[in-house]
């Protein structure tokens, strides 16, 4: 019996299709086979959930409500620059250490899922607010405590994913942003942004670290309904 005849829903008979992509793939890779049959396999329509992503307007309300000159306002401000700054996950940010940053060069080193290390570009702002939290608010944080955690709380500790969550609900409803967000939605938010400006697919994948260039054809969709948004205000539209 094939998956089509088995009355699956589009979301469900999607996640099967991934899953024999990525065991073909797999095979592939150890030498088994030599050729990815599974390689032309297309997900179904509503397959997969088009991701939430903000406004440029919203980032920009949502960094202002980050904006203080408190340490640990100081901290949350340069979290936030940097997810937007990078697509970082929210577990590879909070795993950061400062031997992980070069500032100089302007490029942080990360290690993503499967082990996988990748060095991401840091844009000027994040740079800036990174280097006013380590000169002005990372060692009052950490209380003289040796931890080599890029962000810390104001008990000196690394920052959690569980407490980088509840920040930033309390950041959204301080930018009156009416939408359901995630630390995920900064890093869709990167991506789709790049998109929309014209960032090749290849660039994007390699800077959110994704091993299937599939996962991130995702933000080919979403400038899709960018540009049609725009069209839609076309007078014979």
């Amino acid at each position: 019996m094939s998956l089509s005849d088995r009355s699956l829903k589009s979301r469900s008979l999607a996640r099967h299709l991934i899953a024999i992509r990525g065991l073909f793939r797999f095979l592939v890779k150890e030498g088994e086979i030599s050729k990815n049959p599974a390689a032309l396999l297309e997900l179904p329509k509503g397959g997969r959930k088009l991701p939430n992503f903000l406004s440029l307007d919203e980032v920009e309300r949502l960094l202002a409500a980050a904006a203080g000159e408190k340490p640990d306002e100081i901290r949350n401000r340069a979290m936030l620059e940097l997810l937007y700054a990078t697509g970082l996950r929210v577990s590879e940010l909070v795993t950061l250490t400062v031997d992980d940053l070069n500032l100089q060069r302007g490029f942080l080193k990360t290690m993503g899922k499967g082990s996988k290390e990748r060095l991401v570009p840091i844009g000027k702002s994040a740079l800036e607010a990174i280097r006013t939290y380590l000169e002005s608010a990372r060692e009052t944080l950490k209380k003289k405590r040796p931890t080599q955690a890029l962000f810390v709380t104001r008990r000196g500790r690394g920052m959690s994913r569980q407490m980088f969550w509840k920040l930033l609900k309390k950041l959204v409803l301080t930018a009156g942003i009416q939408k359901e967000i995630s630390p995920h939605t900064l890093r869709h938010s990167f991506a789709t942004h790049l998109i929309q400006r014209g960032a090749d697919l290849r660039s994007v994948q390699a800077m959110l670290g994704h091993s299937d260039i599939a996962t991130t054809q995702i933000y080919t969709h979403l400038n899709l309904t960018h540009l049609k948004s725009i069209t839609a205000k076309h007078p014979r539209a």
